[in-house]
């Protein structure tokens, strides 16, 4: 884990207020792992923002970062221009243990936690069936590189102007009769899943949404509840995670 000094080589908005960045991070790159994520240093603010991967090149030197803007923070990153340096610190945290990728896998993620599942689908390519749920047609992101990947996705919209209307859950439930479950989204939506894993008997890894300040795990801005042998502990999700065991993790609420 290191500091480090990266420019923007590419980059594009491919939906209102979501940002497509390619940065050149050749050391970063060889050490990042799907389902971690990068601190990234924002020009004027103490507290660093966290950016997950969406995707890793290490043969070339890249991550890809997509991130929404959510706050005073990331948008002021969002107006960094090509050619820009970002200040990245990383690679931090628990990313997915994607084991034997000849697997039927089922990825399924919400809104903007879509990016982080991107690099864990890719190696399992025509094994992995992809499901993604937006609001709408117009916030839709990164379908289309799944399916480069060589996935079968499917896209499920809360209004029902693309894909299946109604909720991913639903949609991704018709397409669980596979060997893994990999998730990133909100809380509801990963408690909808919890509950079909169990059903369906299937192991699952959950990576979760939680605001961070550190990243480091020296604070306890992004403690969670788990079940770790038997036992009730708060893990920090910035350095345990953000990746974890859906059994281990207590929902409360």
């Amino acid at each position: 884990m290191d500091t480090k000094l990266c420019e923007i080589i590419y980059q594009k908005q491919p939906a209102p207020g979501v940002h497509d960045w390619i940065v050149d991070a050749e050391e970063l790159a060889k050490d990042s792992c799907p389902g971690q994520f990068v601190h990234v240093l924002v020009p004027g603010k103490t507290l660093r923002r966290p950016i997950s991967i969406c995707d890793i090149d290490a043969e070339n030197g890249t991550l890809r970062l997509v991130f929404q803007e959510r706050g005073e923070g990331t948008e002021i990153l969002g107006q960094k221009k090509l050619g820009d340096t970002l200040d990245l610190l990383g690679p931090l945290g628990h990313g997915f243990d994607l084991g034997d990728t000849g697997r039927r896998a089922l990825f399924v993620g919400g809104g903007i936690g879509v990016p982080p599942l991107l690099a864990a689908a890719r190696p399992f390519g025509k094994n992995a069936t992809v499901v993604l749920g937006f609001q709408n047609k117009e916030s839709v992101i990164l379908a289309r590189d799944f399916a480069l990947a060589g996935c079968q996705v499917f896209v499920a919209t809360d209004d029902g102007s693309m894909g299946f209307h109604g909720l991913v859950t639903d949609c991704a439930r018709q397409y669980a009769d596979v060997d893994v479950l990999f998730a990133c989204g909100p809380k509801p939506m990963l408690k909808s899943l919890l509950t079909l894993a169990e059903e369906k008997q299937i192991p699952a890894q959950f990576s979760l949404e939680e605001r961070m300040a550190c990243g480091v795990g020296a604070c306890l801005g992004c403690a969670t509840k788990t079940i770790v042998d038997g036992k009730e502990q708060y893990l920090h999700v910035c350095k345990n995670g953000p990746v974890f065991d859906s059994r281990s993790i207590v929902w409360e609420g």
